[in-house]
């Protein structure tokens, strides 16, 4: 298959970012992230203008922004239609509630009056799509300027750490082990989220190849082919770590 830009894809571009050790983005892009959840729009707003300015420093292009950001639109479409549906259902039983003499009132008032209401979405929802935002932006940089390999020995170090330190405990020594297991699953699971966005942008450069149309068909379609490509895709790492163990 010919392959096109997937979301959260390694970077081989080297840039600033990519100079810096794993454990500090990991330490640092974390935290940054669980922060994003308290900050309000306006300061949002500002993160995400910052990341964006400090993608392109990277050598991160802005069609490879605009791709791993394609999570954050679909979301944000969902839940503006779900926003909208709310607002309508709240402004007809409130207009059914209010004393209308007419039906020609009734109408304009539903059709009129409450386009701009009805269209406007709640308060909520554009804090909840800007921290989205910014949070898949913070997600790219580790992903787009750490490899696999430099995530799995990060994890790996900061297991054994741990559990060098607790072996030394006199009633937990016997019970510790100091091979990591936890690092290493985890690591496959942050390294399996990438590789799914190729699978899929694989399989949909296919599907258009072919003239497959866009619409419930192709998803219906597509959906299967993805959970069997990415199990056999976790069936081989599986086996090549067991290979190494």
């Amino acid at each position: 298959m010919v392959s096109r830009q997937s979301i959260f894809k390694y970077k081989t571009i080297k840039g600033p970012l990519h100079k810096w050790p794993p454990m500090l983005k990991l330490f640092l892009l974390l935290p940054l992230s669980i922060f994003c959840l308290a900050l309000p729009s306006f300061w949002l707003m500002i993160g995400i203008i910052t990341s964006v300015i400090l993608a392109f420093l990277c050598r991160i292009t802005l069609r490879e922004q605009l791709t791993d950001l394609k999570p954050a639109a679909i979301y944000a479409a969902l839940m503006y239609a779900l926003s909208v549906f709310s607002n309508m259902v709240n402004h007809f039983n409130t207009a059914q509630q209010t004393e209308l003499n007419s039906s020609f009132t009734f109408q304009f008032s539903l059709f009129n009056y409450s386009l701009f209401t009805v269209l406007y979405p709640h308060s909520d929802y554009l804090r909840i799509t800007l921290r989205l935002i910014l949070i898949i932006q913070l997600s790219a940089f580790l992903f787009r300027t750490t490899s696999s390999i430099e995530t799995r020995d990060c994890l790996n170090y900061i297991e054994c750490f741990i559990r060098r330190a607790l072996s030394k405990l006199p009633f937990l020594k016997k019970y510790i082990s100091l091979r990591s297991v936890f690092a290493e699953n985890i690591s496959v699971f942050l390294m399996f989220i990438p590789e799914i966005f190729t699978i899929w942008t694989n399989i949909d450069l296919s599907w258009k190849a072919r003239g497959g149309k866009q619409g419930f068909k192709k998803i219906r379609m597509l959906v299967f082919v993805l959970i069997s490509l990415s199990f056999e895709k976790a069936a081989l790492k599986a086996k090549a770590l067991e290979a190494r163990s």
